[in-house]
């Protein structure tokens, strides 16, 4: 924890002039009131309720306490849910998914896995589900509407090759629709000068400041690959755009980390994972890499994901909090000094 003005917070050492100022009020001459045959009586009388002409002021005090602080502006990182979050699958539906070292498929073991994710997921995080192989496409936009998230992973197609830096800009674009990002321009170049009337004018790009890795808390990337990329965008290029605009890609690598499988109809494929390249993507953005060599290993990871993307700690200033705390506090004492003495004071 910090304080925004820490200035304030001397004033506390003049608010520990209270409690003497307190003790001096009670323990002054008075005159008496009435005469008693016998002091036992009063004390008697009097034991039961002592401690509540201490209980106001002490929660008075402990008011003007917190107002204090609360002036000072307090700010703290503390876990707090996502108000408006999303989450983008990128799922790798290459050819290569169809091997068996993960059974019952790579395919089915990550359309399962990606299943569970979501019915544990809470319902307010917003969904996308974005497939790549030798193209990528934007199977579900962000949705909370979790029927139609498990539909696109039901009618997953597999293709050729793998793209793996063309499916993190189309995530970033669908996160950033006012970044300008266009993947068709990176693959393939610029559009040459003048367009088809047919054409849609596009609007200019918003300009934006990079940010650190990880700080963009509003959105996350989880990608699973079983190879390495054969086509497309960089994908170290793709992860550092990912990087200057703070989202962070939880990267998971499935299947054999090198060597030689076999799919369903035993055609041999020689494959390997690019393990170090989804390390560093990992890395650069502020996420994490995860290998899963098995279905249940799978389950495991995307159970793990969906405990870390929840819930974030965030920087928040707790002056309001604690201002309207201690103002609740004040009120009470005031309340029970009307009720048992019938005057605030």
């Amino acid at each position: 924890m910090f304080f925004l003005w820490p200035e304030y917070l001397w004033l506390l050492l003049a608010l520990a002039l209270l409690p003497a100022a307190y003790l001096w009020l009670l323990n002054r001459p008075g005159k008496a009131a009435l005469r008693y045959s016998s002091v036992g009586i009063v004390r008697a009388a009097a034991a039961g309720r002592q401690w509540r002409r201490h209980l106001p002021p002490a929660l008075f005090l402990l008011a003007c306490s917190g107002l204090l602080i609360a002036a000072a502006r307090p700010v703290a990182r503390v876990p707090l849910p996502w108000a408006r979050s999303s989450i983008i699958l990128a799922m790798d539906v290459s050819l290569s998914m169809r091997v068996s070292d993960v059974k019952p498929t790579r395919l089915e073991a990550a359309q399962e896995a990606a299943k569970l994710f979501l019915r544990d997921l809470p319902k307010e995080i917003e969904v996308g589900l974005v497939t790549f192989a030798g193209s990528s496409q934007v199977t579900q936009r962000t949705t909370l509407d979790r029927a139609s998230v498990i539909a696109a992973i039901d009618g997953f197609q597999m293709q050729m090759g793998t793209a793996v830096g063309n499916a993190i800009v189309l995530c970033l674009a669908e996160l950033f629709p006012d970044h300008g990002i266009d993947l068709g321009d990176m693959s393939f170049g610029s559009k040459p000068q003048g367009r088809s009337l047919d054409d849609k004018a596009k609007p200019p790009p918003k300009p934006f400041t990079p940010v650190a890795p990880g700080s963009y808390d509003s959105a996350a990337i989880i990608l699973l690959s079983d190879g390495r990329r054969t086509t497309g965008v960089d994908t170290l290029a793709a992860a550092q755009m990912a990087a200057e605009r703070g989202v962070r890609i939880y990267v998971v690598g499935l299947g054999t980390v090198d060597g030689d499988a076999s799919t369903p109809d035993g055609m041999a494929i020689y494959m390997k994972l690019d393990e170090p390249t989804l390390r560093e993507v990992a890395r650069m953005t502020g996420g994490e890499y995860h290998h899963a060599g098995t279905a249940e290993t799978l389950r495991s990871v995307y159970e793990k994901l969906g405990s870390r993307v929840q819930v974030l700690t965030r920087e928040t200033e707790l002056a309001g909090v604690l201002a309207l705390v201690s103002a609740v506090v004040a009120l009470t004492a005031a309340t029970l000094s009307l009720l048992w003495f019938g005057r605030i004071g």
